[in-house]
């Protein structure tokens, strides 16, 4: 993949929409080629058109540009960056449904894409307010038109109020820096989603809320000592969705700027004694990622490859891609 040769073909905006198409190589082991926004099959004569995704931006125009000022990646950004390495040669749209202004898609609109992936937010579901009412009932229409989804974080819980369940703030407080000891369950160990995985692992994770009730077709696939839900799949009525608590998508940089920009709520919480001691926290988070082979950084943090291999960081994602929206792009035509 890293050798894969892209080539900017378009890029607009308008209406609360950004379209961004790239042309490049398929990994061999999808047993695709590609050519400019185009792939083809071997031994066919039909030329296809690239599989096109949507990531849903789940914070607030305000979120956005306090996070962007902090130094940080929009969260929708490197979302879109993710899926395009993953799967090179795909269009990716996307949408921002808390921004109450934006327009969204709808109807026949969202049964064009292959995937949708929602990204984490500062909002919190049960708070209300049409940023997150927009959210529900745009994921509730992406289930019902049957579109594979996938959910980090906030994600998850849009995804668990849109299918009939409820999200709570976690009673236990924030989970922050990184989800320890996150244990599959006996589903999660058979699931699609962890091939790759190992039955208990680490993951970056800032969260607030969590899984209170599971919507029905809900069956838990990770949980830790935190939070009883790190992972499920929603299946019913013919929409499967996956989601996960934490970020698999987040590079420790990220993690960095969300503990430096909420800094204050963090003292706060008794997660830091002060912004001293937020810096040097970050700041070895900005380290660490610059160098993850840092074996004092990553004794200091108490992770492993698990998290610093991005391969292994981000797998989740690239089953989701393998096993969710490769046959939904054949199933449509786009494969």
């Amino acid at each position: 993949m890293a050798a894969a040769r892209r080539v900017l073909k378009n890029r607009s905006r308008g209406n609360g929409v950004i379209i961004t198409t790239i042309g490049a190589k398929l990994p061999k082991r999808l047993g695709l080629a590609i050519s400019n926004t185009q792939y083809s099959v071997p031994n066919s004569d039909r030329i296809m058109p690239s599989p096109h995704l949507l990531v849903v931006e789940g914070n607030s125009p305000d979120t956005l540009q306090e996070h962007v000022a902090h130094g940080g990646v929009p969260a929708h950004k490197g979302y879109s960056d993710l899926l395009r390495e993953l799967l090179p040669g795909a269009i990716v749209d996307t949408c921002h449904p808390g921004d109450v202004d934006a327009i969204l898609p709808e109807g026949q609109a969202l049964e064009g894409y292959d995937g949708v992936a929602i990204t984490g937010s500062s909002l919190h579901v049960y708070n209300g307010g049409e940023s997150v009412t927009r959210q529900v009932e745009l994921i509730r229409a992406v289930l019902a038109a049957g579109t594979p989804v996938f959910g980090s974080c906030w994600g998850l819980q849009v995804l668990t109020c849109a299918a009939g369940g409820s999200v709570r703030r976690n009673p236990k407080g924030r989970e922050l820096g990184f989800g320890r000891s996150i244990r599959l369950t006996e589903a999660g160990r058979k699931h699609p989603m962890y091939i790759g995985k190992p039955d208990v692992f680490n993951a970056p994770t800032v969260h607030l809320d969590e899984v209170e009730t599971l919507a029905p077709g809900m069956t838990v696939l990770a949980t830790n000592q935190i939070s009883d839900v790190q992972s499920a799949e929603i299946r019913t009525s013919g929409h499967v969705a996956w989601g996960v608590q934490y970020h698999p998508e987040y590079p420790l940089r990220e993690l960095a700027v969300i503990v430096r920009r909420i800094g204050d709520r963090l003292i706060g919480e008794d997660f830091f004694k002060d912004r001293s001691d937020i810096d040097i926290y970050a700041n070895d988070l900005d380290e660490l990622d610059n160098d993850p082979a840092c074996k004092r950084l990553a004794w200091r943090f108490g992770i492993s490859k698990n998290v610093l291999d991005k391969k292994l960081r981000t797998s989740e994602v690239a089953n989701w891609i393998e096993f969710q929206v490769l046959p939904t792009s054949v199933k449509r035509g786009r494969g």
